[in-house]
This record gives structure tokens, sequence and C-alpha cells, in this order.
């Protein structure tokens, strides 16, 4: 099979290596250490649910568990290497050329399953939820006992994708657990999950990284930006370093300055300037920069009501408090514009459902900003 022909897989950003690739987690001490703790405790239970921000570092927490407790001896006794070894580490960590992270970094782990969005090979494309037939394998999987009487675990990323009919069967297990056996469920949104779901897992809640933290990300993704860069995207991507990639990858920085720039001229916007962005967004190839553009301008809105409003904000950018005094002096303003972001948002969403043509979409956008600037300065 040649690369052209391997599926994408759902949970990876860009080039950047996998979660199951990755050695050290960044930013997430708090988290880790409640995990050790629960397990020194003699009471690990059965199910986790991982969960905080996009991009902060939930699944590289579920690999690192996964890594722990698989290479994690039966008991007490000599490893690998002849020397004494517990049977619950002090740390998560597990080096890269140790056997059980290289076979899980290859997918070859027998003692991990893990479940996500499959590939579709009939329309070439990943499926858009996780269906009942992907969590249906976890009979196979929880059918076998493993030799050694050492542990298994399930991780789901993310678990908030399951359709309901695999969501309840998920539960079923949840409610049924095999001996050692550990559920790991990713979760950016937990409210999507069932509540039962939801009540059967101990949490580990993950935070936004700081600018530091995002840049250590980056550095050890082999991705080189400056610090000023590097506090950008984390402003940006809200402290999440998955953001920060992928807006590196489709150019988010200077997208956003070209945003910035161009709502300068509100309630007038520079007509050229608006046809040169929405026709960048357009066409087959352009879906994941048409993604950041409205995304962007959604976070932006969000980011002009809140300043408006007299939210402090110590990350915001010197652009946004110049675009934010002139177009939000006063929290009546801000209202305003905080209700033109949830329209502009609804418009979107519904031009996704309906196909509309994405350059279309973005250019009805800004002139929803325009209608905002003018109505807050009438207001004034």
């Amino acid at each position: 099979m040649s690369e052209d022909d391997i599926p994408p897989e759902p949970d990876r950003v860009g080039d950047a290596p996998h979660p199951r690739e990755t050695a050290v987690l960044f930013g997430q001490e708090a988290a880790e250490a409640r995990f050790l703790d629960a397990w020194a405790s003699g009471r690990l239970h059965h199910a986790w649910l991982l969960r905080g921000p996009r991009g902060v570092g939930k699944a590289t927490l579920a690999y690192r568990i996964a890594r722990a407790l698989i290479a994690a001896p039966s008991e007490a006794g000599p490893s690998l290497f002849g020397e004494a070894e517990p049977a619950i580490p002090e740390t998560l960590d597990r080096a890269p050329e140790d056997p059980v992270f290289r076979r899980i970094a290859a997918m070859g782990e027998p003692r991990l399953c893990v479940i996500r969005r499959p590939w579709d090979e009939k329309t070439k494309k990943l499926k858009t939820v996780i269906t009942v037939e992907e969590t249906r394998k976890l009979r196979d999987f929880l059918g076998l006992s493993a030799a050694d009487g050492g542990w298994r675990v399930v991780i789901v990323d993310p678990a908030d994708e399951m359709n309901v009919s695999a969501a309840n069967a998920l539960l079923k297990l949840l409610e049924e657990p095999p001996a050692k056996t550990v559920f790991l469920l990713v979760s950016h949104s937990p409210a999507r999950l069932l509540p039962t779901i939801r009540s059967r897992c101990r949490t580990l809640d993950l935070s936004p990284l700081s600018s530091a933290e995002v840049g250590r990300v980056l550095e050890n993704c082999g991705v080189e930006v400056s610090e000023t860069e590097i506090a950008a995207l984390t402003a940006l991507g809200g402290g999440s370093a998955g953001e920060a990639l992928r807006l590196i990858e489709v150019g988010g920085p200077a997208i956003y300055r070209e945003l910035l720039k161009l709502l300068s001229g509100a309630p007038n916007l520079n007509r050229t300037a608006m046809r040169k962005l929405a026709d960048s967004a357009a066409g087959r190839d352009a879906a994941q920069r048409y993604e950041a553009v409205v995304s962007l301008l959604s976070l932006l809105l969000a980011r002009i009501a809140r300043l408006g409003a007299g939210g402090a904000d110590p990350a915001a950018l010197d652009e946004e408090r110049k675009l934010a005094a002139q177009l939000c002096p006063t929290p009546a303003a801000a209202r305003v514009w905080a209700e033109a972001r949830v329209r502009i948002d609804a418009r979107i969403a519904h031009a996704r459902a309906v196909n509309i043509d994405p350059a279309q979409t973005v250019l009805d956008a800004l002139f929803s900003v325009e209608d905002a600037a003018r109505e807050t300065r009438r207001a004034a």
C-alpha cells in the first residue's frame, strides 16, 4: 500500500507527531499526578473522562496512561532487564525505546483498543461520527483475557463523536466492566455525552496551556516560530497547542492580521480586500482555509465584545485593543457585537448544512459586520 492509499487519521494534526508517538506532555502535571495517586491507592477506577479544550494534551495523556498500565507487571517483580520494578510506577514516563511504547506507536499492542471515527471506503472520507460498529469491536477485544493477567486499555477519542447507538453500546460495557480493564474517554465537549456515561467515569480535567508551554510543544514537534508568534498563537488558540498547530498549517496568524486590518475600516469595509479574503476561502482545496477564516472571524468578534464589555484579558493583542476601542467603546456596543457574532455563527452553520458557496458565506458574514458597526455608531 502506497502512502497515498493510507487513510488519514482523524486524531492527527497535520504533520505533527501523533499523540501515541509523543513521549512527553507539557503543562498537565496535575492531571497525571491525580491519576497516579488513584492508581497507588489500590482503587483504580475502571473508567476515566479526560476533559478539557481541544488540543491541550488529552489524547497524549491517554496514551501515556495506556503505556504505563500495559507496561506495569501484574505484581512487583523483575522487569525485562532483570531489575526490580514496582507494580505501580511513580511516573507515567516510558522511553521511546520501551517495547510497549514501540508497539503502541506502531498500533500493534494487543492489550490496547482505540475507538475513533472510521474510514468510509465508499466515499473515501472519514465518517462524521463514531459508529456502533466501532464500539462493537470491543466485544472481541474484551472477550480475550490477557495472557499475563496485566491491564487492558480502551481509548475512545473523542467520545463526543459517538452516535447514540455507539454511546449506548459503550454504556453497557461501562456498567459491567471486565476485570483489569481501564476505559479512557477523551472529551472536548462533555455535555454531548450521555449523562449515564459521565456518571460512570472519574474525571481528569486538563487546562489550557501557557504561552511558554505552547512554545515547548511546538519546539517538540519541530516547529520553529518566534516568541511573538507563539504569544499570538496561544491567544488565538485559547491555550491549545493542537489549535496552534492547525493555525500554523493554514496560515492562521496571517489570516487574523488580515481580519484585524479589514475590520478597522468598519462600517465601510474595503470591498477589494473583502473579495480577496472571500475568494481565498473558496475552492475544493481551500476547505481548511475557509474553516480558519470563519472561526477566526467569530473569535475576533467575541474578543472585541469581551474587551468592550470591560473584560480583563492580559493576552489581548495591541491590535485587538485598538479595534475594540474603535468599534466597541461601551457595554451597549459590546452587546451588539456579541449578538452579531451569534447571528453570524448561525448563518455559517446553516451555510455548512446546505452547502452554500464558501466565498458568498464569507462575504455575507462581513456584510453583517458592517451592519453591526453601523448599529453601534447610530447608538453612540
